[in-house]
């Protein structure tokens, strides 16, 4: 048995495939009329799915591995089944310098790409120093600071899937390979963005715990080509053997989670009449700014007492505070240095000594905030503030959960409430139109609309510019409820 250290696993996102579920997505190719006559593992470690390839489909004339590994290509040797087939031929080498397109040239028939790529990111090979990757290139044609943060970081799988479909353009062929499922998204984004030909497309959720001991959301994906269609959907299954589905597909530019559910409430979405979500406090120095009560003192994130007045002090809920309920019963209080974004602060000098020199004595905390809008900005600054972080009634979610659990939050004691920044809320005057709107974003209809956007495998799935799509006054309509409402 082959030890992988656990830098050359990370490297190489070595994730071997067990031959159980090789064996099964093989089986489910079959059922999906899938009938190669070249088969291609582009990455095919110890050979698991050569070996279920080459049982499940005898008519195909050639098997091909490439791998990386010479430990693994020796396996291969050593394994006898493998050796005394005469289709299979096992190579090492790299996958970023294999010349792929003449393989595809010399070969006119159906074409079978199979495996599992990498699961790693360019990130996480630079933090090993990794060089399992390919030549560095802006390759999702990212602008400005998207290309030197994290928008340009990209899972392997992500490239090597995009190579691949590059290589199957214009021919009969499949694609069938294990991947991350926010990845095969990004791969149905690719191909709909580069108006690639796809005839058909298909996820299934595969247990990544159970056959990899892998945390992560993980699928089987699916891709039929041919020379002329662009049917740029993706059907999404709860497992190999489910036969009920959703279906991720586009409307407006915008790849949508659910189209059928969407096009059922097509008339609740517009988002240049939709509501106005705003997000909580961002201050990155809680160990500073955020204070907990605790028998009338209050108590910093350094431990120290904190004897400052109240003027500038507010309760705090944050986002697993608004997920879990719990809004009625606050300890957290953060300092709200400004009332809107440029505010100047040195009159808390005056109005506040005690809080200036609070600030001025943690200052080397607050003055060394890494992030680019504290730049020019006045001294203690603070973001996401405005007239609406005042309002006496709030309707909060947290972006960070996975479900969609609003919640109806008014003042305590006699001070308002204000969130952090993982918290999206919309502020109200007047309680009666504050609990009319809760009734409405909390019917049926909405939550059906929303969960029709909404991608719960990403790290933040519930976004500001989903929650900003919906037609308020096209959902009272459809309630039949008069509307009258005002958003701060």
């Amino acid at each position: 048995m082959i030890q992988v250290t656990p830098k050359l696993k990370t490297e190489y996102g070595d994730f071997q495939t067990p031959l159980e579920l090789a064996e099964k997505i093989c089986h489910k190719l079959l059922e999906l009329g899938v009938s190669p006559d070249m088969i291609v593992e582009p990455t095919c470690g110890i050979g698991n799915f050569i070996q279920a390839a080459a049982y499940s489909f005898p008519s195909a004339s050639k098997i091909i591995g490439l791998e990386i590994n010479q430990d693994y290509i020796q396996e291969i040797v050593n394994n006898h089944q493998l050796l005394n087939d005469e289709r299979i031929q096992v190579q090492q080498g790299n996958f970023f310098e294999f010349d792929w397109s003449s393989l595809r040239d010399e070969f006119s028939g159906k074409i079978l790409v199979l495996g599992n790529f990498p699961w790693v990111t360019n990130s996480q090979q630079g933090v090993i120093s990794g060089n399992n990757l390919p030549q560095k290139t802006n390759f999702q044609n990212h602008k400005g600071l998207d290309a030197v943060t994290g928008k340009s970081n990209f899972d392997i799988s992500e490239w090597m899937l995009i190579h691949s479909i590059q290589c199957l353009q214009k021919h009969e062929a499949y694609l069938a390979m294990l991947c991350k499922t926010s990845v095969a998204r990004k791969i149905l984004n690719y191909l709909y963005s580069q108006s690639l030909n796809l005839a058909y497309c298909a996820t299934y959720k595969i247990d990544a715990k159970k056959y990899f001991n892998a945390t992560v959301d993980a699928c089987l994906l699916f891709c039929k080509f041919d020379s002329t269609s662009q049917n740029y959907f993706c059907n999404v299954f709860d497992s190999l053997n489910s036969d009920t589905y959703y279906r991720i597909g586009y409307r407006n530019n915008t790849q949508i989670r659910d189209v059928m559910s969407f096009d059922r409430l097509q008339d609740l979405h517009n988002p240049k009449m939709g509501l106005k979500w705003r997000s909580g406090i961002k201050h990155d120095c809680s160990s500073v700014m955020e204070l907990c009560k605790v028998n009338d003192t209050f108590i910093n994130g350094l431990g120290e007492v904190v004897d400052i007045e109240e003027t500038y002090l507010f309760p705090l809920v944050k986002g697993s505070d608004i997920a879990n309920n719990r809004t009625k019963s606050v300890k957290r209080y953060v300092l709200v240095t400004q009332s809107y974004i440029g505010e100047k602060t040195e009159e808390i000098r005056d109005l506040a000594p005690r809080t200036w020199k609070y600030l001025e004595t943690h200052s080397k905390y607050l003055d060394n905030r890494k992030s680019k809008i504290y730049q020019n900005s006045f001294r203690f600054s603070i973001f996401g503030v405005g007239s609406y972080t005042f309002a006496p009634w709030k309707i909060a979610i947290c972006g960070l959960y996975k479900k969609l659990d609003f919640r109806l939050v008014g003042k305590m004691d006699d001070k308002v409430i204000v969130f952090d920044d993982t918290v999206y809320f919309l502020s109200f005057d007047d309680e009666r139109i504050a609990s009319q709107t809760f009734a409405l974003l909390t019917s049926a209809p909405a939550i059906e609309f929303y969960s029709s956007l909404i991608f719960w495998d990403e790290k933040r799935p519930i976004k500001s510019s989903i929650l900003n799509s919906l037609n308020l006054s096209a959902l009272a309509k459809r309630l039949s409820i008069k509307l009258q409402y005002f958003v701060k």
